[in-house]
């Protein structure tokens, strides 16, 4: 099975276990399956209008919802993929969507084949391609990098928590024990605009949505969130949606669907936080988020009460704390030089692929001619 990603194309899509099993019978179906071969492009008719189109290099095969095309003629279909994966041709594909909301626009081949594209000589396409292939390789095995660096960070975070994990001389005591449940309720008539915060799976942190009025905020109940909040989705916590609040989101707000907590009883929100962050804190909130199927799965914050957890020393609290916020300080600067590195990328091929050509001297096609 092949897949089209937004960020890189067309890769080869190993299923989970989970998936294998739900799909199963679909797969045994092959007739609704449509093959693909080396330098065929294919595009995910929903995500098109976002960049989801790629060429493929290995024969496979995508889902019904894709649309396949065979290149005719003089085309050298990575060339095409660099051009079509452009912020011009992204736009194109997007207002050649049906649909009367973004999350239901279809891309549909009678639309997509209308895209008019330039069509340099053929050793030029080449030319550009593999330029392309060769800077951009440069370029993604720098971003690689920075994100092996950051994800040494979270390894050394868990590497601590697991000494306190793997001791058996570390006393167990109840979550309920250790923490304490934060209501700090904002009166959203008193406020201009607020900040609300959201949480990234595995880990990953906190980010900001757009600042909003009462009106914007919804139904919702929102509270206040301070520095050293431990701050757990409580609709993704088996996904290990979990953070710590720093000085930067102080003043923000979540709504009642993320529970706060801080440590009491001599244990910092800080060791809490890189606990949950583990493959024995994921246990725990897994344990604590039941459902009837699929991703509805909310936490049950009584039953994460119950759960013991081992409470080391202060000393190792402490190292944890530092390694946390570090892992803050370090992401940040780390992920403002890969959006740096990712716009020169982006400039780069388009560049190459417009810039380059001498579009006046060549021809242009519709996609289905």
């Amino acid at each position: 099975m092949l897949s089209v990603s937004i960020h890189s194309g067309i890769s080869q899509h190993e299923l989970s276990a989970e998936e294998r099993d739900r799909k199963t019978v679909l797969i045994e179906d092959r007739s609704a399956y449509k093959r693909v071969r080396p330098g065929y492009l294919a595009y995910n008719m929903m995500r098109a209008w976002q960049g989801a189109v790629g060429v493929s290099t290995v024969d496979g095969a995508v889902s019904p919802a894709y649309v396949v095309a065979k290149p005719t003629g003089e085309i050298h279909s990575a060339y095409y993929q660099y051009l079509l994966r452009t912020p011009i041709y992204i736009g194109e594909m997007h207002r050649g969507s049906k649909g009367i909301a973004d999350f239901r626009k279809r891309l549909y081949w009678e639309q997509f084949r209308q895209i008019v594209l330039p069509v340099p000589p053929i050793d030029e396409q080449r030319e550009i391609a593999a330029f392309l292939d060769r800077e951009t390789g440069k370029i993604d095995l720098l971003i690689e990098k920075k994100e092996q660096f950051l994800r040494c960070s979270a390894a050394r975070i868990e590497a601590l928590v697991d000494r306190a994990i793997s001791d058996s001389d570390v006393p167990r005591v109840r979550f309920e024990h250790v923490t304490r449940r934060i209501h700090r309720p904002a009166t959203l008539s008193e406020h201009t605009n607020l900040v609300r915060l959201g949480l990234y799976n595995r880990g990953r942190g906190i980010f900001k949505k757009p600042a909003t009025d009462e009106e914007g905020m919804g139904d919702s109940d929102f509270f206040f969130v301070k520095e050293d909040d431990l701050i757990i989705s409580g609709q993704f916590a088996w996904e290990g949606a979990v953070a710590l609040a720093s000085s930067d989101e102080e003043g923000c707000v979540v709504s009642h669907r993320y529970p706060i907590y801080r440590g009491e009883n001599g244990v910092k929100s800080a060791y809490l936080t890189g606990l949950l962050r583990t493959n024995f804190g994921d246990f725990l909130l897994n344990e604590a988020s039941r459902g009837s199927a699929g991703r509805n799965r909310p936490l049950n914050t009584g039953r994460l009460a119950k759960e013991k957890i081992p409470v080391p020393g202060m000393k190792l609290q402490e190292a944890i704390e530092q390694a946390i916020k570090l892992e803050k300080r370090m992401k940040a600067v780390t992920q403002a030089s890969i959006a740096l590195l990712q716009e020169h990328r982006a400039a780069l091929v388009t560049a190459a692929v417009m810039g380059l050509t001498d579009i006046a001297n060549t021809t242009a096609r519709k996609i289905g001619e």
